[in-house]
C-alpha cells in the first residue's frame, strides 16, 4: 500500500513522465539520456522537503535526468545547505519543520538572490503563490505535480540563469545588446530610455514566469520609489507601445492581481 506522501507527490510513477505505472526497477535503468547539451545536465539540486516519500521520487526523477540531487527534510538543515554555494537550484517545500519554507525563501533572496528556488507544495491558493514569489521564488508548482513539468521547469531556470550572463538576451524575437544597449524587434531597432531598457532586461531575464510589481521595483529601481506607486504600470505602458506593432502587440502580459510576465508560460 502507497503511503500518504507517494499518492501526493505520485511516487511509483515512471520518475521521467510522472505516469501512473509500477516500476520493477528503478526509473534511471535502462533508459537512454539525452544529449548532454541539455540545460541542466549535471547541475546540482538542492530538494528541501520533509515528506521522504515525495524526496525519494523527485531525486529518482531528476537524478534519471542528468541532474545531482541532495535533500534536507527540514528547513534549518536546508537553508544551511543552500548556503554553502554548491547548488545551482534549489526545489523548496514551503510547510517544514524547523524552519518554514518563506523564512529558507527570504534568506537565500538576501544571500544568495541569483541561485533559481522552485516552491513545490500543497498550497496552491493564489495568495500562497504571491507570498512564495515575493519572498523571492522563480517558480511555482502545486502538488500533486508531474515529474516531466517539474524537470522542465527547473531546466528552464537554469537556462535563464546561464543566459543572464551573456551579452545578449533574447525573447522570441526581441534581442537586447547588453554592450551596445540597443534592442530590436524582428530586427527592427527599438529606441527606449534607460529605464525602459533596465525594465525590458529584468522582464528577459525572467521571461516565461510572472514577476510581482514589488519584485519589479526591487530589480529595476531598487525600492527607490514607494511600493505603492503605479510607476511599474506606466513604465510596461511604454514599453508595450514601443515593442508592439499594429498587428503584433508586444509579449508582454498583465497576469492580474499578480504581475506581468514577458513571453508564454512554462
Amino acid at each position: 500500500m502507497r503511503t500518504t506522501a507517494e499518492f501526493r507527490a505520485g511516487a511509483g510513477a515512471d520518475a521521467r513522465t510522472g505516469d501512473a505505472r509500477e516500476q520493477d526497477a528503478p526509473a534511471e535503468e535502462g533508459v537512454p539520456r539525452e544529449q548532454s547539451d541539455r540545460a541542466g545536465d549535471s547541475a546540482n539540486v538542492l530538494v528541501i522537503e520533509d515528506e521522504p516519500g515525495i524526496v525519494d521520487f523527485v531525486r529518482r526523477g531528476l537524478e534519471a535526468e542528468g541532474f545531482r540531487v541532495e535533500a534536507a527534510l527540514d528547513g534549518v538543515e536546508g537553508e544551511q545547505l543552500a548556503l554553502g554555494g554548491r547548488f545551482d537550484a534549489v526545489v523548496l517545500d514551503l510547510m517544514l519543520p524547523g524552519r518554514s519554507g518563506l523564512e529558507v525563501l527570504e534568506t537565500l533572496q538576501r544571500s544568495r538572490p541569483a541561485m533559481p528556488v522552485i516552491v513545490l507544495t500543497a498550497l496552491g491558493e493564489a495568495d500562497a503563490r504571491v507570498q512564495g514569489l515575493e519572498a523571492g521564488a522563480v517558480d511555482y508548482v502545486v502538488k500533486p505535480f508531474s515529474m516531466a513539468e517539474l524537470v522542465a521547469r527547473v531546466r528552464a531556470q537554469l537556462r535563464a540563469l546561464a543566459n543572464s550572463s551573456a551579452s545578449t538576451l533574447e525573447a522570441g524575437d526581441i534581442e537586447i545588446d547588453l554592450l551596445t544597449r540597443r534592442v530590436r524587434r524582428g530586427g527592427i531597432e527599438v529606441a527606449l530610455s534607460t529605464t525602459e531598457f533596465e525594465l525590458l532586461v529584468f522582464l528577459c531575464r525572467n521571461q516565461g514566469r510572472i514577476v510581482t510589481r514589488e519584485q519589479v521595483l526591487a530589480g529595476v529601481w531598487g525600492y527607490q520609489h514607494d511600493p505603492g506607486t503605479n510607476v511599474v504600470d506606466v513604465y510596461v505602458g511604454y514599453l508595450r507601445r514601443k515593442l508592439g506593432r499594429p498587428d503584433d502587440p508586444a509579449p508582454i502580459t498583465t497576469v492580474r492581481s499578480v504581475g506581468y510576465r514577458l513571453g508564454s508560460s512554462g
